[in-house]
């Protein structure tokens, strides 16, 4: 557990999560409300502003403020929805960096056209044309060079070089929307929970929400918030 405070609403914060994790928090018909469990925001819009207030003055922020935030989804093409809402919300020097756009073999491209290539967004694999820009936050996904620069290493962009180089800082925080799955194992001071898609696996929601230091830095947009999935299979306990 990673919540710090020993107030009344953290420990009962605490117990809460616990009973998330097994699948016995409140639940109706596997689905939970969390308007009272933690800050629940109308919008993506709201969500965003209270995880990252004031991010058009991106050039302000330490290092730390971005080490301690973030923004979690269950699904890669919302989380790369969110990258691309908080990217437009500043204004820095972008560039865009397009993917490779070739098959290995030849007879190959009657099969795989470069458009239906450059239109799927696989786990693990950055979109086809992507926008970067100076001072944002993003993480690494293949080893480079073991141990410090390997797959989940986070960074910071300082400069845009050329169409295949960027200058970074290393970071031990994280990009500004991840995975929640992307998201275990880290500790967080403020962190978002987009629910616009719903979780889908065991356990999910669970991870999510543990990832943060106190109840009243978590902030979470559902369509619905009094009918969130909670997928617990309890048979594993």
């Amino acid at each position: 557990m990673r919540v710090l405070c020993t107030d009344q609403d953290n420990i009962n914060f605490v117990k809460d999560l616990l009973l998330i994790g097994k699948g016995e928090f409140q639940a109706t018909n596997d689905k939970i409300n969390i308007k009272s469990f933690c800050n629940s925001v109308p919008t993506i819009t709201k969500l965003i502003q209270n995880v990252y207030p004031n991010i058009q003055n991106i050039s302000s922020k330490s290092l730390k403020w971005f080490q301690e935030r973030a923004i979690l989804s269950p699904t890669h093409e919302q989380v790369n929805k969110l990258n691309d809402l908080i990217l437009s919300g500043f204004d820095a020097q972008s560039q865009m960096y397009y993917s490779v756009d070739t098959v290995l073999e030849k007879e190959d491209a009657v099969h795989f056209p470069n458009e239906f290539l450059n239109s799927l967004t696989p786990s693990g694999v950055p979109p086809h044309s992507l926008i970067l820009k100076i001072g944002a936050p993003i993480i690494l996904m293949r080893n480079l060079s073991l141990p410090t620069l390997c797959n989940g290493t986070r960074l910071q962009i300082k400069k845009l070089r050329s169409s295949l180089l960027l200058e970074c800082i290393i970071l031990t925080g994280c990009a500004f929307a991840m995975t929640i799955n992307k998201a275990q194992e880290q500790t967080l001071n403020v962190a978002g929970i987009d629910l616009s898609v719903q979780c889908f696996s065991h356990g999910q929601l669970y991870v999510a929400l543990s990832r943060v230091t106190s109840k009243f830095n978590l902030y979470i947009f559902a369509s619905d918030p009094e009918k969130v999935d909670n997928v617990v299979y309890k048979e594993i306990f």
